[in-house]
């Protein structure tokens, strides 16, 4: 069993090392991802202005599909979003999460409706 006081210091560990080469800017926000057990969030940020463009989260989507269906669905929904605030271009934050799993397929569904990244 590993320890959850460590496994999440790591995390912020590594989310502090990628934090300082990724930045949002007004033409290139940054997509942030959370990961919970139960739920995935994500959201466009412009770091300059400090304001959120876009989010979307798996409680609003109310699915009983998989957890990376369901990452899937919500890049989707959030590519949707970013669309109608005019957003086409961001960078990707992964928060310290290994790119896999959930945030991979949160990614790739945002990729397929036209996000790039």
């Amino acid at each position: 069993m590993g320890n959850k006081k460590f496994d999440t210091r790591g995390r912020y560990v590594r989310h502090r090392r990628v934090r300082k080469k990724i930045t949002g800017l007004s033409d290139k926000p940054r997509l942030s991802v959370f990961r919970s057990n139960k739920h995935i969030h994500a959201q466009i940020i412009d770091d300059e202005k400090g304001t959120t463009l876009a989010a979307s989260s798996s409680i609003s989507l109310e699915e009983k599909i998989s957890k990376i269906d369901l990452a899937t669905r919500v890049g989707e929904d959030l590519a949707q979003k970013a669309k109608t605030a005019g957003v086409k271009k961001v960078v990707f934050d992964r928060a310290g999460y290994k790119f896999h799993g959930r945030v991979k397929a949160l990614a790739d569904g945002a990729r397929s409706k036209g996000l790039i990244f």
